[in-house]
């Protein structure tokens, strides 16, 4: 693994800001932009991705950064939940749902390798 010398260098936090900039937009359409306590929940989890990667990453020990990766991978477990929930009351579709759920499943990915190579280290 090549030296990362900052938090935006980082796969899973570019990858988690794109995500958090498509939730942002997707929320802001139809019914979901009136479901305000949705609609707050959804983008605050997917903020507290790339968030979270980035604060780990500036604490600048390896067991504070595992620990803010944890927080997250929790992250992304959450959004996918909520996901769920907006598919069943027909804030988004099928379609959308697929493409956020499996891109949250890539990042939570990414960042489970990360844990497991700093807690190997």
């Amino acid at each position: 693994m090549s030296k990362i010398e900052k938090f935006e260098d980082i796969k899973a936090w570019q990858k988690a800001r794109e995500l958090a900039k498509e939730i942002y937009l997707l929320t802001n359409k139809g019914d979901f932009s009136k479901d305000y306590s949705l609609k707050d929940q959804v983008r605050r989890c997917s903020v507290s991705v790339s968030s979270n990667i980035a604060e780990g990453f500036e604490r600048q020990s390896d067991k504070e950064f595992a620990r803010f990766l944890y927080i997250a991978k929790g992250s992304c477990g959450e959004l996918r939940s909520q996901i769920y929930i907006a598919l069943d009351i027909n804030y988004i579709s099928e379609k959308q749902a697929q493409e956020i759920h499996s891109k949250a499943i890539e990042i939570s990915k990414m960042i489970g390798g990360l844990i497991k190579y700093l807690n190997n280290k």
